[in-house]
């Protein structure tokens, strides 16, 4: 089991990232709560990780902390939850926020994330209410600076359809919050915030 990846950070495409670790680079998918954390293309990153095995590939996600991989775990034990979801859930709201939502039983809030219609939210708080009764609240997430990029809003569009979102959301999301001078985590934070208001 990879556990942790402490290396280069050689990549950063949402929701990609690569990590070189003694001259080997390992392809990680992250939520965007990460990507607001991380450094710039170059500099020196350790992520906490989970390997998921299949039989046709194996997959590993990457966190910038312990209760993001531990609330992901979390999430891919609910029925009908899997890698994916649990990213878009990570993406559209941070830890804290989200074990909030879950004690409040606030079902309509969580249906406004990608992938999540209604009945897949009411199980998420019928199935984690007893977990969010004891669950550590982090403060909530910062936008991390993020390397140049010459085509931000593109790359915030692609990062977005990557979790889940339709054409026409991507596009109303990101033109309402886009101003000159915008990173792409920047875009993609904002966009997040206003997909599930």
């Amino acid at each position: 089991m990879i556990g942790r990846l402490h290396g280069k950070l050689a990549l950063k495409q949402p929701p990609w990232l690569l990590v070189e670790v003694n001259g080997v680079g390992y392809e990680v998918e992250a939520p965007m709560s990460t990507f607001y954390k991380l450094p710039g293309v170059g500099e020196t990153v350790t992520l906490h990780t989970h390997l998921c095995v299949r039989e046709d590939a194996h997959l590993l996600f990457g966190f910038a902390s312990l209760t993001e991989k531990t609330l992901f775990r979390e999430l891919i034990r609910v029925s009908g939850v899997g890698p994916k979801l649990a990213l878009a859930v990570l993406s559209g709201v941070g830890v804290d926020e989200f074990w909030i939502t879950v004690r409040a039983g606030d079902a309509p809030r969580l249906s406004k994330l990608p992938g999540i219609g209604r009945k897949t939210a009411e199980r998420l708080i019928v199935e984690m209410r007893d977990r969010a009764a004891s669950a550590d609240a982090p403060t909530a997430v910062q936008a991390a600076i993020g390397n140049a990029d010459p085509s931000p809003l593109q790359d915030a569009r692609q990062a977005m359809a990557a979790l889940g979102y339709k054409p026409a959301e991507v596009q109303r999301y990101t033109e309402a919050v886009y101003k000159d001078g915008m990173s792409t985590e920047q875009i993609i934070q904002e966009a997040l915030r206003r997909a599930v208001r």
